[in-house]
This record gives structure tokens, C-alpha cells and sequence, in this order.
């Protein structure tokens, strides 16, 4: 069925994402910092699924590391030094995590690492992607975007506009190709994310929380039929139909830290 390469493949949304394309007898390749919590988890997509999993440890904050994802994303097949190594033809790019706190009382260093994770180190592995997939005429690239690039709320919201705005743009470049790219715009979803933010989920209506699973099932649904923007559940539809119907002033009124 493939290879797919998951960022933040061990925790959260990237972990939902291995599990359901490991049972579809996708081959995987996952990214995150911490070596043990990868080989866990590649061990046990192994047991339950019997597909192939590489684990390729990196922080997706320091360029040296993004450039050996970016080289593994590179690889076409045959080619001499790429060995047995097969090519890539699902990039996930979900590595993310929330600052937790206002940009004017926050560190610098914290919020900057935010943008080399969530959108320099996309924008460096998508193009690596998308190069070997136009090469041999398939494949396609799934950014995990938000549901709050359309509000005022901080370096996370920024970052997250960037990269729809950048899926987008890829989408329109593609068009004609049979490489696609999708952006993933979920709203409060059931992972660690919160957690290590810490932001309390309490803090959120039960009627404003996704479960993971679903999320990424619909999400997979949209790029096997092309989608260029997909929002999972109507209510975070609607609510994106909302906010970008409102004037910026209202969106802003409404922007809010703890």
C-alpha cells in the first residue's frame, strides 16, 4: 500500500495516524525526539499490523536534523546509496505543540522553536517530498493545520495561517499532477496536546472536543479523494464558516489567554 512519513509519529494525532495506516498495511516511517517512545511504538505497529516501521529520531527545531528527515523524504528508489529504502508517497507533517501563554510575557526561544517545528521544518520537508513524488507521478502531503488559524490567538494561530494559507497555495501548484496536498483543520481533539500545554481540558464544553480516531479517519477519507481543505464534523465547519464570514475586529474581540 505504501510508505507513509509521520512527524510527531509517537504521541497525539501522529500516533492515531501510524495506528490507522499500519492496520491499512501502510509501511511507515516516524519522526519524533524521544528514541524510546518510537521504538515502542514501532514495535507494537510491527506485532499487531506486520508492516515495516523505520523510526528516525530528530527535533524538527534544529536544522541539522530536519535536513536527514528532508534526505530520507528525498529518496526515489534504485537510486545508488538509498539501499532498500523505499520511497515516501504520504507525507503526514503533524509535529506541533502549543506555547501555552502570551507572546509578551512568553520566551522568545519558545516561541521561535514554534515556528522552526510548525512551519519552516514543513515547508522544508513538504518541498523534499513533493519532489520525489513529482518525479514518479504519485503521491501526496497532509499538514496538520487548525481550526484556530482563523482567530488572533497567538504565535500558534500565526503559524498555523501560514501553513493553510502555504497548503493552499501547494494545491494550486499541483493541480494538474497526481500529487495532492491537504490541509488538516481540526478543532479540540482528545490527545496530549492540551496536556502538555497546560491547558486544562475541562477548561472546554464536552461538545467542543473530537476524538482522535475520528478525526484522522476523515482526514485520510479527504486526501484519498483529493481534498484540499478538510475540517472534520460540522460543528468545527461551522464554526470556520463563521469566522471567516465575521470582521477581523470580532475575531479579535474575541481572542483570549488564560
Amino acid at each position: 500500500m505504501g510508505t507513509a512519513l509521520i512527524t510527531g509519529g509517537s504521541a497525539g494525532l501522529g500516533l492515531e495516524f501510524a495506528r490507522q495506516l499500519a492496520a491499512e498495511n501502510h509501511d511507515l516511517v516516524l519522526v519524533a525526539r524521544d528514541q524510546d517512545r518510537l521504538d515502542e511504538v514501532a514495535e507494537e505497529l510491527r506485532a499487531a499490523h506486520g508492516v515495516a516501521v523505520e523510526v528516525l529520531p530528530a527535533d524538527l527545531s534544529v536544522p541539522g536534523d530536519v535536513a536527514r528527515v528532508a534526505q530520507r523524504l528525498a529518496v526515489v528508489g534504485g537510486r545508488p546509496g538509498e539501499g532498500d529504502l523505499r520511497p515516501v508517497g504520504l507525507l503526514v507533517n503533524n509535529a506541533g505543540f502549543a506555547t501555552g501563554a502570551r507572546f509578551t510575557r512568553g520566551r522568545v526561544t519558545t516561541e521561535r522553536r514554534g515556528i522552526d517545528v510548525m512551519v519552516k521544518a514543513v515547508v522544508e520537508l513538504t518541498h523534499a517530498a513533493v519532489g520525489q513524488m513529482l518525479e514518479r507521478d504519485r503521491g501526496a502531503v497532509l499538514n496538520v493545520g487548525s481550526v484556530a488559524a482563523l482567530t488572533a490567538g497567538g504565535t500558534y494561530a500565526a503559524a498555523k495561517a501560514y501553513v493553510r494559507t502555504f497548503t493552499e497555495s501547494l494545491a494550486v501548484e499541483l493541480k494538474g499532477t497526481a500529487v495532492t496536498a491537504t490541509l488538516l483543520s481540526p478543532g479540540f481533539t482528545h490527545t496530549e496536546f492540551h496536556a502538555r500545554a497546560g491547558i486544562p481540558e475541562s477548561a472546554i464544553p464536552d461538545w467542543g472536543w473530537l476524538d482522535a480516531e475520528y478525526v484522522v479517519r476523515a482526514a485520510l477519507a479527504d486526501v484519498r479523494r483529493g481534498v484540499v481543505l478538510s475540517t472534520p464534523s460540522a460543528r468545527y465547519k461551522a464554526a470556520s464558516a463563521v469566522l471567516r464570514a465575521a470582521p477581523r475586529w470580532a475575531v479579535r474581540a474575541v481572542g483570549k489567554y488564560r
